[in-house]
């Protein structure tokens, strides 16, 4: 039940039945409501908004929902909408007049061949980008912290997107997709540890995987816009879409510096009393309640090997009583498969699979890739609700199981030349693919990477592993646009074999770190 005063909201906080209570001070003589519980989460909403207050101020829950809403949301919308951003539009004319050197709409036969293979060089310079940013998070994650490599990072997709928008030339482009590939490269390894590192345990599954519910918000953008700039005659149709995703870098340079820094990285930099005060803001308790103090102390135990000794990267390579190597190992496996299993493919390709493979025109694929990444969005929340009721390892061999099926059957029925219904059954397997995808592989994967670094190491294992994650995304770039017009069907077939082996090898080898603390 919900008690409400109104007024302005002051504070809330969970009652020792874990019921929200409300607490709203107003003048003398306002009433008390008593709603039915059913309606909770819509009052939430509705209060929260009508009352927003700064992040300055903010403390417990209310501090967490403007942590996702102003730093990690935009940023892995950053990550979605950039990663296939240039997917729908390398077709355009428009774009094919103003890159002559990358051109596959106006040229044939060997010439075409020889433009499609530099047109994939370009499109994965974005992803070379993200693998030197991701990969400098591992020198200085740990000496600058993580609110000021986040602005960093959204420094540089800003830069990146105005020299994209602005390009005359395919110099300029290439630039542009490296330097915003390494601002995101930077936000995708920064922000996991940031959230895993200020989030409770119990809901820290949830708050991480929202990385995963956004990066499909960015995804789900980027088809929609494209499609509405698609009917426009200049090259306003793909500069447009280019430029947009400017205002979520703003949004991050804006208010990063309004959260409280990371507690678990202010003890390792021994300022205590900063992360006793950051960690009672996470938590909503008073700064000399019992719960800051044990959990301070945990995290300081966790510390006193890095106050000893300096942690190294090799360490990382080493097994002894901490098994460092095959924590890593974990990591850097679970990247792979997220990139392998088809994940990316399907989502900056599939304009293109609707063309080249199953023959439908060019506004029914790039429609039908709309519809099935916003049918990619919807199917996050089936991810939200499992996370933290069915833990990890069971999210990763249901999604690997089920993506691996859809890639044999997405196979299966592309290899079938015009045939209309072969070409149904395709398009339902790739919206079907895209149910399986979040619900491991959408953000469960940079969760489960932050979860079993130990805290020395964790900023080194997060950033090296997705560096990884971004490895293989580059090769997916290179690979499929060629892949896609030479062996055609055959190509899903790599994919199917990758998904099929993940259930197996998470059974085997994944530990299960559903509510355990970082420590």
């Amino acid at each position: 039940m919900y008690r409400i005063r109104l007024k302005s909201m002051k504070l809330w906080r969970y009652d020792q039945r874990r019921n929200y209570v409300w607490e709203l001070f107003g003048a003398p003589g306002y009433s008390f409501k008593t709603l039915d519980s059913s309606f909770g989460p819509l009052l939430h909403l509705h209060i929260f908004f009508f009352n927003m207050k700064s992040p300055i101020n903010s403390r417990g829950d209310a501090l967490l929902i403007f942590q996702t809403i102003f730093v990690v949301a935009p940023s892995f919308i950053l990550y979605g909408y950039n990663l296939s951003g240039l997917g729908g539009l390398v077709n355009l004319s428009t774009w094919a007049s103003t890159f002559s050197e990358i051109d596959t709409v106006f040229t044939t036969g060997a010439t075409k061949t020889h433009d499609t293979t530099i047109q994939g060089v370009v499109v994965a310079c974005f992803t070379l980008g993200a693998i030197v940013g991701s990969f400098s998070c591992t020198f200085f994650g740990d000496t600058f912290g993580r609110k000021k490599l986040m602005f960093s990072g959204a420094l540089f997709t800003l830069i990146g997107t105005i020299l994209q928008a602005t390009s005359f030339s395919l110099a300029q482009l290439i630039v542009g997709r490296v330097i915003l590939g390494n601002g995101v490269g930077q936000l995708s390894a920064t922000v996991p540890v940031w959230q895993s590192e200020c989030s409770k345990p119990g809901s820290r599954g949830k708050h991480v995987i929202m990385d995963g519910v956004f990066m499909a918000v960015g995804y789900f953008l980027e088809s929609w816009i494209n499609l509405g700039f698609y009917f426009t005659s200049s090259t306003t149709e793909w500069r447009a879409p280019i430029a947009i995703s400017a205002f979520f870098s703003l949004v991050i340079l804006a208010s990063v510096f309004s959260f409280p820094e990371s507690p678990r990285w202010l003890v390792r930099m021994n300022r205590i009393d900063e992360a006793r005060s950051a960690l009672s803001r996470y938590k909503g308790e008073d700064e000399q309640s019992d719960a800051v103090a044990a959990e301070l102390s945990a995290i300081e135990a966790a510390c006193e090997d890095f106050q000893t000794q300096k942690a190294s990267l090799g360490k990382m390579f080493t097994m002894g009583e901490e098994k460092l190597a095959y924590r890593f190992g974990l990591c850097m496996l679970l990247q792979f498969f997220q990139q392998m299993c088809g994940s990316n493919l399907v989502s900056v390709y599939s304009t293109i699979i609707y063309q080249e493979n199953l023959g439908l025109s060019s506004i029914t694929a790039r429609t039908l890739s709309g519809g099935m990444l916003t049918f990619k969005l919807l199917s996050c929340s089936v991810a939200f609700w499992s996370i933290d009721r069915l833990g990890r390892r069971a999210c990763f061999m249901i999604s690997g199981a089920g993506m691996g099926s859809c890639m044999v059957a997405l196979a299966v029925a592309t290899s079938f030349k015009d045939n209309y219904g072969a070409s149904i059954a395709a398009a339902f397997f790739l919206f079907l693919f895209c149910f399986f995808t979040p619900i491991g592989f959408l953000g469960a994967n940079f969760l489960y990477c932050t979860e079993v670094a130990p805290l020395r190491l964790r900023s080194s294992m997060s950033s090296i592993s997705t560096a990884n994650h971004w490895i293989w995304n580059f090769v997916v770039n290179m690979v499929t646009p060629i892949a896609i017009r030479t062996i055609g069907w055959k190509y899903y077939l790599v994919y199917a074999c990758i998904g099929a082996i993940i259930p197996v090898v998470v059974f085997f080898y994944f530990p299960e770190t559903k509510g355990r603390t970082l420590e």
